[in-house]
């Protein structure tokens, strides 16, 4: 994100340089927390453990400073009553005393107050935890204030918004907590002050009591609570761990054999303990194992019976077959000496036994293929060649379906680690389609290539795939239109044959149509032997289709290879 153009350059500048740190701050962030996240990811028993963590802290830290505040709040509470007690009694025992002098000119006063202060005060004298008493007679400037002990300062104590509450004349006491330096020590102080009603004037008595032993308690009521919160989050924690671990590692041990289980490795199974839940799901998974291994089994050997079976009649048949070849090449020689009609046999008689020839052939293949024998004669061969030779050996069909073949071929040499028969029979099976399904419109065929891979598309105007048919056109036997009659005579296995010929090589074979605007096949080779393919040098989607494709939902693509 761009700075805004109207901020000063000073301001766009350090703005460029916080981004640039920012995101060199959050590469470096990435790579060190990306061990934790997979973590994260990937254990249950963590994540359970963490929430559980997470969760129990918060209800503990919650439910122990309820616990704590509640404690504080009786002790400060005790401390009040017994200080507003002790203030009740000192300021009823002063106004007894005092009551004996009627004026404030009298000059036993002061130490009269003095004597007063020094029966009050019911501490140690110098003792840090000692409480303080102070008698204040502001409106007479003959009588000077009195603290016991006196070498106490109490300005950090007896603040000038309380000595105005005292002195208001409301005949109410006043209340405050302060904390202040008392013998060298800070000293949290409950202060406590009372008008003092006296027949010469207004005197003020303040009580100063130090919450030194609530404090201490508080902070003892709060270190036990916070050990045993902790103690119980980590107990909690452990619970949760070793809960979650009873439960994850029956799951591990059955995800571990199904990995197994999917490597091909059959007899692996789980072991069963007890009789619990977790024994059923390890005896299910077990039987379900069981189930598995005979039906694959079961299906591995209908398997290999069909294979043996296609390869088994495809060569028995080719005896038969060489013996009627023999008779009908004879016949069809001197079909210009029968009959019309017996000529006419003669002449389907072969076209017949062509295909015929061609259909054992290709069930010959696929059983190859199914078998795991098909090999690949992998050599440096130019492509150019071989789709030129496709071309013409397919111009007569061509013709007479009134199709024009169109090529688009480099002027260079495209000379790729590949096996020439196999992919000149997939781009021979890729053209007859095209041609057969070509409504009498062009077929283009393009090749391009870079340095790891070769492409070659085969584009007609013709019928189209509708959606979900870019898959099935691979299916063997599968035809888009059973009720068309088809031209060249196919088998229905060339498109399987060519898929497994293009995965032999470390290929793709693709496919793309829409209804009435034709299809585009796209075959893609390694140009090394064993290389991985990553992408294609043509595009599977037509050029001229490709502006139109995010308007037309229509349009499917399917990959195979």
């Amino acid at each position: 994100m761009r700075a805004p153009t109207w901020l000063p350059m000073p301001v766009r500048r350090a703005l460029r340089v916080v981004r640039r740190y920012w995101r060199v701050l959050a590469r470096h962030l990435e790579r060190y927390t990306a061990p934790a996240r997979r973590a994260w990811r990937r254990s249950l028993q963590l994540r359970v453990v963490a929430l559980t963590l997470v969760a129990s802290s918060l209800l503990v830290g919650t439910f122990g400073a309820f616990i704590a505040n509640s404690s504080t709040d009786i002790l400060l509470s005790r401390a009040e009553d017994e200080a507003r007690t002790a203030m009740n009694g000192k300021v009823d025992y002063a106004l007894k005393q005092l009551t004996l002098y009627p004026q404030a000119r009298d000059p036993e006063l002061p130490n009269a107050l003095n004597d007063l202060a020094d029966e009050l005060f019911d501490g140690k004298s110098g003792s840090p935890g000692s409480s303080i008493v102070s008698i204040r007679a502001e409106n007479y400037p003959d009588l000077q204030a009195v603290t016991v002990p006196p070498t106490v300062d109490t300005s950090d104590l007896i603040t000038r918004d309380m000595i105005e509450k005292v002195s208001a004349g409301s005949g109410k006491q006043a209340r405050q907590i302060r904390t202040a330096e008392i013998y060298g020590q800070v000293t949290k102080y409950l202060v406590y002050g009372s008008p003092v009603p006296t027949r010469f004037g207004h005197v003020e008595l303040y009580y100063m009591v130090p919450l030194t032993t609530e404090d201490q308690d508080a902070n003892l009521i709060r270190t036990i609570v916070l050990a045993t919160g902790l103690a119980l989050v980590i107990l909690l924690g452990v619970v949760a761990g070793l809960v979650t671990r009873l439960v994850v590692t029956p799951v591990r041990v059955a995800a571990r054999t199904a990995q197994r289980l999917s490597a091909g490795l059959l007899d692996q199974r789980m072991k069963v303990d007890g009789e619990d839940d977790l024994a059923l799901l390890a005896a299910a998974f077990n039987q379900m194992a069981a189930n598995l291994q005979r039906q694959i089994v079961r299906l591995e050997e209908m398997s290999r019976l069909q294979r043996r079976f296609t390869s088994d009649v495809s060569h028995e048949l080719r005896t038969p077959l060489t013996t009627v070849r023999m008779a009908a090449d004879l016949i069809f020689s001197e079909r210009e000496d029968f009959d019309p009609a017996v000529a006419r046999s003669a002449e389907l008689l072969q076209a017949e036994l062509d295909r015929f020839e061609e259909l054992l052939t290709d069930l010959l293949e696929i059983s190859r293929f199914d078998a795991g024998f098909a090999a690949l004669d992998a050599e440096h061969t130019d492509l150019v060649p071989i789709v030129e030779r496709v071309a013409e050996r397919l111009t007569g069909l061509a013709e007479r379906a009134g199709v024009e073949l169109e090529l688009r071929l480099p002027d260079t040499p495209v000379i790729a680690e590949v096996d020439p028969r196999r992919v000149e029979r997939v781009l021979r099976n890729l053209v007859g389609n095209a041609v057969e399904h070509g409504e009498a419109k062009p077929v283009r065929i393009t090749m391009a290539t870079d340095d790891a891979a070769v492409a070659v598309t085969v584009r007609d105007h013709g019928i189209g795939l509708k959606p979900g048919e870019e898959r099935l056109v691979f299916n063997r036997f599968w035809r888009a239109d059973p009720s068309r009659a088809r031209q060249t005579g196919g088998t229905g296995l060339g498109l399987s044959i060519s898929v497994e010929d293009a995965r032999l090589h470390g290929g793709w074979l693709e496919a793309w149509g829409s209804p009435g605007e034709g299809a585009q096949f796209r075959l893609t080779l390694p140009v090394r032997a064993g290389d991985r393919l990553v992408a294609a040098p043509l595009p599977l989607i037509p050029r001229d289709r490709t502006a139109e494709l995010s308007s037309s939902p229509r349009d499917r693509t399917a990959e195979v290879g």
